[in-house]
């Protein structure tokens, strides 16, 4: 059956694309680029209010068809297509489900969220022994070409939806295994600590997510954290876009100085930690600090990642309150690494050492 526990959607807008990108780019003053700015700002702003509107007001009615999985059924997909209708209700036209063939004609975004959505399906089953975002075998819902040209993805608190991007600084949504795996990592996370999207709980909400989507990318080519790039959002770039990617879990800038998103906001350490309003109080800003020390505790401790500093992570969500802050965090993995390895060991040393170099 599912799961007896429904959380209240209580939340902002989960989304990949933070604001801050959208304030660099009206500022932008290159008169020679390959994107409208004007336009394209007024479009992506407009759907984006929109959207908020819809997830702000979301009270869903009866399931969706094909929508509630039980316990053994285990992996159940329901891919939908939203028709490029605004903010029309989710979810749209039912276009592929669980066990049927790729879409024909072939639609690249159909076939990707049905892939990458299993491949999130897996790695949490068999990483974490987690039957889906729910932990009781919970449908995984999305909904692609939702908008016109929409540059966002997002998680409604029930389903996935994907933008197709407006293919000159970003591409189709769907193209990016961790976007599918940060956005629907959010249910997780609503389904265990609940994170509240504000100040340094949505900064962890966001962090959370960010690593589960970077884990379940590392797991899938089977890339051990000395290799990997820890590059968030790559595969979205578009061709016009200067910028590699949105973030980076590493020291340096994912971007500085781009002529479209400016540099990279981002702290690494606790002194520079944003301190204003904007973005819920810095949520897609300051996950950067808890981000990069996660990365200095994966490479410290060699490996993949997903295995000792991942389970350390995804024992440390359990805990969490909905109300944790960046000390709480910082407390509760020293707390779940002391219980599955030791006071004083390798891997106490290797955790204590990456939350000092940020700041802790």
């Amino acid at each position: 059956m599912s799961s007896p526990f429904r959380p209240v959607c209580r939340h902002g807008l989960h989304c990949i694309i933070p604001p801050y990108l959208l304030d660099c780019l009206s500022n932008c003053t290159d008169v020679t680029a390959e994107v409208d700015i004007n336009a394209w700002l007024t479009k992506t702003r407009s759907q984006s209010n929109k959207l908020r509107s819809l997830r702000m007001g979301y009270h869903p009615g009866p399931p969706l068809p094909g929508a509630v999985s039980t316990a053994t059924q285990g992996k159940t997909r329901n891919i939908y297509d939203a028709q490029n209708l605004g903010s029309s209700r989710l979810p749209g036209k039912l276009v592929r489900s669980e066990g049927q063939p790729p879409a024909e004609p072939a639609d690249p975004a159909v076939n990707e969220a049905y892939d990458y959505s299993g491949i999130t399906y897996d790695f949490y089953a068999q990483v974490f022994s987690r039957n889906s975002l729910d932990g009781a075998g919970m449908a995984l819902v999305s909904s692609v070409h939702v908008g016109k040209n929409l540059n966002n993805a997002f998680w409604t608190g029930e389903q996935m939806a994907y933008g197709d991007g407006d293919g000159k600084l970003f591409t189709r949504f769907t193209k990016s295994l961790d976007v599918v795996g940060h956005e629907l990592s959010h249910g997780v996370i609503t389904y265990t600590a609940d994170l509240v999207y504000q100040n340094e709980s949505g900064a962890l909400n966001e962090h959370f997510a960010d690593v589960l989507g970077m884990l379940t990318r590392q797991w899938h080519t089977q890339t051990d954290a000395a290799s990997a790039d820890w590059l968030v959002g790559k595969d979205i770039m578009g061709p016009a876009a200067k910028a590699r990617s949105l973030r980076t879990f590493k020291a340096d800038k994912a971007y500085d100085n781009d002529p479209y998103f400016g540099t990279d906001p981002q702290p690494k350490h606790l002194r520079d930690q944003y301190k204003g309003t904007d973005d819920n109080g810095g949520v897609h800003i300051n996950s950067g600090i808890p981000n990069h020390a996660f990365y200095l505790f994966a490479t410290a401790l060699k490996g993949n990642a997903w295995e000792t500093a991942g389970q350390a992570w995804y024992d440390t969500l359990l805990q969490l309150k909905s109300d944790a802050q960046f000390t709480d965090m910082v407390q509760a993995t020293d707390r779940t690494v002391v219980a599955r390895h030791g006071s004083g060991g390798a891997v106490h040393q290797a955790l204590t050492a990456a939350w000092k170099a940020v700041g802790f």
